[in-house]
Parts: C-alpha cells; structure tokens; sequence
C-alpha cells in the first residue's frame, strides 16, 4: 500500500515542494526553466497517480488522503513564490489559497459527519487551468513575449474558477451542517 505507483508518485510531488521553492533562486533564463521542469513534472503526476490508481485498482486509503494535500502543498507553495518574486498577482493568488484552505476544512467537517465530497468536474477543468498558468508564470522570466500573458490571464481565470467551485461545495457543506444530527445518546434511547 505504501510503496504502491500512484502512492510513490504523490509522494514525489510532495517531495518536489522544497525543489519547486528552491528553484526559484536559481538565477537566469535556467533557473525559469528548471522550475517550470520542476513543477510541470510533479503537476503531471497529479494526473498521472489517480489515473493509475484507477486503472491498476491499486486505490487506497493512503492515497486518497495524500492526494489533495500534494496538491495544495504544490500549487499553494508555487503561488507563494510567484507572488513573493512579484510574477502574480496577489488578489488571484489570494482567491485561490482562501480556496484551498476552505475545501480542506470542508472534507475535515464532512468526514466526521460520513459524507464524501467528490470532485466535479468543473474542478478539474479549474485545476487544468491553474496548473497551466502557474507553469507558464513560472517560466515568464524566460519567454516573456508569451508566457506571462497566459500565466497572467489564466490565473485569474482559475481565480474565477476556484470562487464558483469553492462556492459549490461551500454549500454542499452548508446542507449538511444544518441537517439534523441525533446526539450520540438519543440514538440509543430510542
């Protein structure tokens, strides 16, 4: 279980966290290049472990909970240092970290009362885009003429993005925190 592909695969791309920050020091059109390499490799085993994790049946419990944290450890720490490198803008960067954080708390909340928060299919068209414009950020110091343009428009397009899905499981969250649940008691009384 633990040492299965698509687990080894989201372990790379939490490992490739401190490469992705790091990177971002290296000087010139190089250093532009190795992060964007850095980054888009471990965005494609976001792709990459699920897929292979349905396809070879090897799903696990493990993966499920590592899943999303490599992928808000990734796109948060990228939105982090672009921002902080003055590559981005800090409202989109702003949007989407809100979000992240939000769905965190949302699937904690909804574990403890047994219901799944799937992810639509809008979310992954959101993560397609954010993770497209973040690599394209991420490499503008070396191909201005283009890749900051992209980055730039596609990141506030993931912000619009994210504010819609976030919003929809905002509210997924809000059905089931308002819904009746019996104290622990009440059901072994009756």
């Amino acid at each position: 279980m633990y040492s299965n592909p698509p687990n080894l695969l989201t372990a790379s791309r939490i490992l490739a966290v401190p490469a992705l920050a790091g990177g971002f020091y290296i000087p010139g059109d190089a250093g532009a290049w190795i992060t964007c390499a850095i980054f888009s490799i471990a965005a494609l085993t976001d792709w990459l472990d699920g897929y292979l994790a349905r396809s070879w049946s090897m799903q696990s419990a493990l993966g499920k909970m590592m899943d999303p944290i490599a992928d808000k450890l990734l796109v948060g720490a990228a939105v982090l240092m672009l921002v902080h490198f003055d590559r981005a803008p800090i409202l989109p960067a702003l949007v989407i970290l809100c979000r992240e954080i939000l769905v965190s708390g949302l699937r904690e909340f909804l574990a403890e009362v047994q219901v799944g928060l799937p992810v639509s299919r809008l979310a992954k068209w959101k993560t397609g885009v954010q993770m497209t414009a973040i690599g394209f950020l991420i490499a503008a110091p070396a191909a201005p003429w283009i890749a900051f343009e992209v980055g730039y428009y596609g990141l506030w397009l993931a912000a619009g993005l994210t504010m819609v899905t976030g919003f929809d499981y905002l509210l997924v969250g809000l059905r089931h925190s308002t819904a009746e649940t019996p104290a622990k008691g009440a059901a072994a009384a009756r």
